[in-house]
């Protein structure tokens, strides 16, 4: 796969968790609950031998908080936050959630789906505190 903005993070992961996602979503439908669509994702991942870790707690932000506040569903390749949604709108506390989670692990992409709607769309949310100097 080419693509034409060398600006993109990570594309060809991107193009695959996506065709993941596109896949559980046409088996699943649009009316299971997150933890089903993880389930069926996770057993997606291991099929195509994509390194993964699933509800990992990240490390704290800052010193004083708690353990164990930010857990997003997968972090594949070390590289890209997923975070499954099953609900009516993505709000903008999902994408300021993932920007957390983006900040706190220091990494680049986060990627926000939704399984509830008729057709599904990825969200990129790119972490601008790492990206703004490049």
């Amino acid at each position: 796969m080419k693509t034409k903005n060398k600006n993109i993070f990570y594309p060809k992961l991107s193009y695959t968790i996506y065709g993941l996602l596109y896949k559980t979503h046409n088996s699943l439908g649009r009316f299971k609950n997150e933890k089903q669509y993880a389930d069926a994702l996770e057993q997606l991942l291991k099929e195509n031998n994509i390194c993964y870790k699933r509800e990992k707690a990240l490390p704290q932000s800052f010193v004083g908080e708690k353990s164990k506040r930010n857990i997003p569903d997968f972090i594949i390749e070390d590289k890209i936050i997923l975070d499954i949604k099953a609900k009516r709108l993505i709000t903008k506390e999902d994408y300021y959630q993932m920007r957390r989670y983006l900040s706190s692990y220091k990494r680049k992409l986060g990627i926000i789906i939704n399984f509830r709607n008729l057709s599904i769309s990825p969200k990129r949310v790119l972490n601008t505190e790492l990206i703004k100097n490049l």
